[in-house]
């Protein structure tokens, strides 16, 4: 049997292993040659699927076996960026031990702890912090961690940042605050605590829009829009 063989998607047998956490069989195709660096569709190769998959011990028989953790899959994600996207801490550690570049950045800028703070995974934001990850990085869009957690609700990430002391009202590349675009997304837990911290209610966009009008706009904005009223919203703020 051809132990590099692709399928349609090409996969390789050890591609295959690895998505499945078997180590015995990782371990038998490295012993006939398997290659370690072969990819797939998505460029992606065994060590990627192994950080996705939180497969810890096929990732340590990879890792000695490759000259160079930081490879990038079509999107730009290195394995640090699977493994923190899907919030396991002792990838990650592993990961960070055998070199893995923490600033890291995909093709849209993003790093690895914009994804973790996007997924929620606050303890594998905490790990990154520990280990030298910037707080304030931000995307090709100014998106910073802060934007990321706000807009997709992740409470423990926001409070643990805002903790940091990082800029509550930091625009990104639209004008559009951490308040603006939690607001957008109708994320009311996020918006009380911004408020409780400080964030201005009243800050306006590139366009001329503040928070009020993205809470009015959104279909799930009604708890966020009564927050921004009762602490001071201009309700008659013009575009």
């Amino acid at each position: 049997a051809r132990v590099n063989a692709k399928d349609n998607k090409w996969l390789t047998p050890l591609h295959r292993a690895v998505a499945s956490c078997s180590e015995e069989a990782v371990q038998v195709l490295l012993k006939h040659s398997a290659d370690v660096n072969a990819r797939d569709k998505n460029w992606q190769t065994p060590l990627h699927i192994a950080a996705a998959n939180k497969a810890v011990k096929c990732a340590e028989a990879l890792v000695p076996l490759l000259s160079n953790v930081n490879v990038s899959d079509r999107a730009g994600r290195t394995a640090l960026h699977h493994a923190a996207f899907s919030g396991h801490g002792e990838m990650v550690k592993l990961l960070l031990s055998r070199g893995a570049n923490i600033n890291a950045f995909d093709k849209k800028d993003r790093r690895a702890i914009h994804w973790a703070a996007y997924m929620g995974h606050i303890e594998v934001v905490k790990l990154l912090v520990a280990h030298g990850a910037e707080v304030t990085c931000k995307d090709k869009k100014s998106y910073t961690p802060l934007h990321a957690a706000a807009s997709s609700g992740m409470i423990s990430v926001v409070k643990y940042l805002l903790d940091l002391g990082v800029d509550m009202n930091e625009p990104n590349a639209y004008g559009n605050t951490p308040l603006h675009v939690a607001c957008y997304n109708g994320q009311d837990v996020v918006v009380n605590e911004l408020i409780d911290c400080g964030a201005n209610v009243n800050q306006k966009n590139e366009k001329g829009f503040t928070p009020l009008h993205f809470a009015a706009a959104s279909t799930h904005g009604a708890l966020c829009l009564e927050l921004l009223v009762g602490n001071g919203a201009d309700v008659n703020m013009k575009v």
